[in-house]
């Protein structure tokens, strides 16, 4: 059926061109995933704090080669977008940022990420959201990026002020973690924000909520 809207994202930046590496500064890259890193995923997936947070599992080699495989199964269908992110010097994985639910007639998406227990300290998850950030607003076209967290992850909550993903609110009870359900955080940014001027206004709003009885 006709649309009397065009498309925001066209789905040829998809189907018709391959994933990119991205640059994040000097000693990371975000590549597109390799079957040879499947220990890596799996290494991460043992970790306490990714376990909290990430409903996904991978018990075995075998189900972390199934997810990577998905992973880059889904840039040419238009329906996420995944890297690993690298450190430039080793290779090294040290972290997973993706742009996930592309939903490209309207132009949104979300945002997610984790960083290997090891590599954390080292600003990766605000360089790595921020590439694909601008990779998403600036070469692809979207207008709307969200980034979700549970209202419990403080650590996600600086990430995403840092990055200028504004706070818009809490889903009540939205997302089924291992110990019950969660409200979560709703950041969003929009394409023409300025990571600057939005980030005060994302610390306020974040600091209302917390006094609020």
């Amino acid at each position: 059926m006709p649309r009397s809207i065009p498309a925001i994202v066209a789905a040829e930046a998809f189907t018709r061109t391959a994933q990119p590496v991205l640059p994040a500064g000097e000693d990371l890259v975000l590549r597109p995933w390799l079957r040879r890193d499947a220990d890596e995923v799996f290494t991460a997936f043992q970790d306490p704090l990714i376990q909290r947070w990430h409903r996904r599992t991978a018990e075995t080699i075998e189900e972390a080669e199934e997810l990577v495989a998905a992973w880059g199964r889904t840039w040419h269908g238009g329906v996420d977008a995944n890297w690993a992110v690298t450190d430039s010097r080793s290779g090294r994985v040290v972290g997973r940022a993706s742009v996930l639910g592309m939903e490209l007639p309207h132009g949104t998406a979300a945002v997610a990420y984790w960083v290997m227990p090891g590599a954390r300290g080292r600003g990766i998850a605000p360089r790595a959201v921020e590439a694909v950030t601008s990779w998403a607003f600036d070469d692809i076209g979207f207008h709307r990026l969200e980034l979700r967290h549970s209202v419990h992850n403080e650590q996600s909550c600086r990430v995403a002020g840092k990055c200028g993903f504004l706070l818009e609110g809490v889903n009540r009870s939205a997302t089924l973690h291992a110990d019950g359900w969660h409200d979560m955080h709703l950041h969003a940014r929009v394409r023409g924000d300025h990571p600057a001027e939005t980030l005060p206004l994302a610390l306020g709003s974040r600091a209302r909520h917390r006094a609020e009885p």
